[in-house]
């Protein structure tokens, strides 16, 4: 039987009157890359803020793991995270920005780090400020915060933002190798083929719940 690393039991998500999304039951399985599809304000983001326990559901549950999010966990362990824009230091470089984060649970070495930046093809040794880096630049260096602790999920809203051509070419091979590392992925995109390339399941999300397309 398949293992699911998340479940959602009729989880509802309400802002005063307004429904985002309720009743939604699913289970994604570990090792699996999903794409989460649906125009913008259809909910996307909202809905993996509450898997991630970064906003309350309003009724229902989400499990991670096993765990209950915002009983039994506040935050699910092992998860990489890139949901609207990541926020950094901006008088600091991208590694000394990588540094500080994880000192907070004294996991990764500074070897690690390096080569974390390297493999979303960021410059470790560069020492610009993150206030000058492009939205390209940006995007990677979130990535690479996602991934920097070797995470068994991530969560990733629109992961390519900001990328050119090239770039999505290597953060599609970067995520299909850790896919093939059994690390299981939630993602949305608004491009096609990143939904296709990458993912085992896409589901939609329209008129506040989420269907299974494939």
């Amino acid at each position: 039987m398949a293992e699911h690393i998340i479940v959602l039991e009729k989880a509802t998500k309400i802002f005063k009157a307004e429904v985002v999304f309720e009743n939604i039951s699913v289970a994604f399985e570990k090792g699996k890359v999903y794409g989460i599809i649906g125009r913008n304000g259809s909910g996307k983001s909202v809905f993996f803020k509450c898997i991630c326990g970064l906003m309350p559901l309003t009724a229902g549950l989400v499990r991670v793991n096993g765990k209950i999010v915002g009983k039994e966990i506040e935050i699910p362990a092992d998860i990489g995270i890139v949901i609207e824009r990541p926020g950094f230091m901006q008088h600091y470089s991208g590694f000394k920005n990588l540094k500080m984060l994880a000192k907070i649970r004294g996991k990764t070495t500074d070897s690690t780090i390096c080569a974390t930046m390297r493999k979303v093809g960021l410059d470790p040794d560069n020492k610009k400020w993150v206030e000058k880096y492009s939205i390209g630049m940006l995007q990677r260096l979130g990535i690479a915060q996602a991934i920097l602790e070797s995470p068994e999920l991530l969560i990733l809203d629109e992961p390519m933002n900001g990328l050119d051509e090239n770039g999505v070419a290597e953060i599609r091979e970067m995520f299909q190798s850790l896919k093939a590392q059994g690390v299981t992925i939630l993602m949305t995109s608004h491009n096609a083929d990143d939904i296709s390339s990458l993912c085992d399941e896409t589901y939609i999300m329209q008129n506040h719940i989420l269907t299974k397309l494939s």
